[in-house]
């Protein structure tokens, strides 16, 4: 009986091991998919480093420059201090089948220089058939939310998801803020409060 139990204890251990060591694999695999999957949306992106190839394109301004304090707002969006940049929208593509390969948004840094692409994000409006937050390169959607007033429309209720393709962010990859992107040379209005957080599909 004892040593039955014990032959029982060590094949769970293996099994154990076993199931361990195959998750820890399909995590790698998986990660790898998302990261072969990245670097070909940014070669795929790099004709927009031209915003007027986006303007021709259907990628149309918003104008303002995005910002957050930090500052926490009961009942908002809980953002990191830090800039979204000026957006671009493709508005045709909003409310279309979710496609990794082609962001509803280009984000842009102004400098000196003119606006350099800092990264993308894809926008999905909140609809009664929308049951739970849609997911990217295994990143769960932000939101719903409200738009973000004055430059979107408070009523168009979304989820969305920024990625930093082309500028490092301390906060990661797919933080919606990124410190390291300024408004300072936007010679438009910035947007500082952040956006009301609607409650979640039933």
């Amino acid at each position: 009986m004892t040593r039955t139990a014990r032959l029982g204890r060590c094949g769970a251990l293996v099994l154990t091991g076993v199931i361990g060591a195959w998750l820890g694999m399909a995590t790698a695999r998986a990660e790898d998919a998302n990261k072969a999957d990245i670097e070909a949306l940014k070669k795929s992106l790099a004709k927009y480093e031209d915003y007027t190839a986006a303007i021709r394109d259907l990628y149309l301004s918003t104008v303002g420059c995005v910002h957050y304090s930090g500052e926490k707002i009961p009942g908002a969006m809980d953002y990191p201090e830090g800039a979204m940049g000026i957006h671009f929208v493709n508005v045709p593509s909003v409310g279309q089948e979710l496609d990794p390969m082609r962001p509803n948004v280009l984000i842009y840094e102004p400098t000196e220089k003119g606006l350099h692409l800092v990264g993308v994000e894809w926008l999905v409006p909140l609809t009664p058939d929308t049951k739970e937050p849609p997911k990217l390169f295994g990143q769960v959607f932000q939101g719903p939310m409200e738009g973000h007033y004055p430059l979107i429309p408070k009523e168009f209720v979304h989820y969305d998801l920024h990625a930093w393709l082309f500028r490092d962010n301390p906060n990661g990859m797919f933080s919606p803020t990124n410190p390291n992107v300024k408004c300072s040379e936007a010679e438009f209005p910035m947007l500082e409060k952040p956006t009301k957080m609607m409650p979640g599909p039933m």
